[in-house]
């Protein structure tokens, strides 16, 4: 089981967040939502970050012929799973950058990254720029092993892709389905396995070019025990999808509820009793988190997380002077998820 080991420490000239929480993923030996997507496309002049709820919003701005358009209704035609709100972003064609655009909006209230570039230098470059942030995810599409082997070459945590061998399917925007069948649900609640994508026709590969895409980080939409679904659910280096938005979603529900802890306290005074404050609103997180599926149980059914968080007593005079808090740790099992089985039977005569 994987195990995951965080730090809280209150961090010095930082005015709009004063609570920065760190994850570290160690493997063992042998409340914010995250569903909503950017669109990012093109359009002659540009256009502004702006969101919708429908289609039919969206088609006053980017008509039906729109590469924008076509990759919301991917997106949209995911039936009851698919996000109730989605962003756009264009740059322009006559000359914008893509990247610049994605910069401008990165602030904004959205996680999953979508792109209507096919273009693997450009799908390079937006990936570059989300690996660098250390947050959000960027999900695309490619059609040739060789663009997956260029950013298999990266490593990228942050960036997933599905590969589908035939040009018309991937015209019809897979990665825009794959997020609008899997993003908008519960992080913890859904392995990215096994999701059917209303509107995508299963890829007609062997098991060769399958085991191929997987090993360059890739994941194929293929037929499994007579219906279409996803494969592994990866992104680009390997882990899970499901496990980078589970690290995200503890890491930024923990910053938020000590960060309101503290802006709705007349202060939280550094003695043992304010520590356990900062203590409770962590473990209050877990709780959600296990609720939500992402947090493992024992054999009792109880929770596998852990706090640790030093007593005043335990703490630096001179961090108690600067009023910084610094040293708290937890600790959490991953629930994961079966993505196969083997099942081992006898047969008496």
């Amino acid at each position: 089981m994987k195990k995951l080991t965080l730090s809280i420490k209150e961090v010095e000239k930082m005015p709009i967040r004063d609570v920065t929480v760190t994850i570290d993923l160690q493997r063992p030996a042998g409340l914010i939502g995250f569903g909503k997507p950017l669109i990012l496309g093109q359009k002659a002049g540009g256009a502004p970050y702006k969101e919708y709820s429908d289609l039919e919003s969206l088609s006053a701005d980017f008509g039906p012929s729109t590469e924008v358009y076509k990759l919301a209704a991917a997106l949209k035609g995911q039936g009851q799973n698919s996000p109730a709100v989605f962003a756009v972003v264009a740059y322009d064609t006559n000359g914008g950058d893509p990247v610049s655009s994605l910069q401008s909006v990165w602030e904004k209230d959205w996680y999953f990254l979508l792109s209507t570039e096919s273009d693997v230098t450009v799908i390079k470059s937006l990936a570059d720029f989300v690996e660098g942030k250390g947050f959000k995810l960027f999900a695309t599409r490619v059609g040739d092993e060789a663009d997956l082997a260029v950013l298999k070459a990266q490593d990228y945590d942050r960036t997933f892709i599905i590969y589908h061998s035939d040009p018309a399917e991937l015209a019809k925007y897979p990665d825009a389905a794959w997020v609008g069948a899997r993003g908008s649900q519960p992080v913890g609640s859904v392995t990215w396995k096994f999701a059917q994508l209303i509107g995508i026709t299963a890829d007609d590969i062997g098991l060769s070019t399958v085991q191929s895409v997987n090993s360059a980080g890739g994941n194929v939409y293929v037929m499994r025990g007579g219906q279409p679904r996803t494969g592994e659910g990866i992104v680009v280096s390997g882990e899970f999808i499901d496990v980078i938005m589970a690290k995200d979603w503890v890491q930024v529900n923990i910053e938020n509820a000590i960060q309101t802890l503290l802006n709705n306290s007349p202060k939280v005074p550094y003695t043992n009793s304010g520590i356990a404050q900062l203590e409770a609103a962590t473990i209050n997180v877990l709780r959600a988190g296990f609720n939500q599926g992402i947090i493992a149980e024992d054999g009792d059914g109880l929770p596998l997380y852990s706090t640790d968080f030093p007593t005043r007593e335990e703490t630096n005079p001179a961090d108690r002077a600067a009023r910084k808090y610094t040293g708290a740790t937890f600790t959490f099992e991953l629930a994961g998820a079966i993505h196969e089985a083997r099942i081992h039977g006898t047969i008496t005569v």
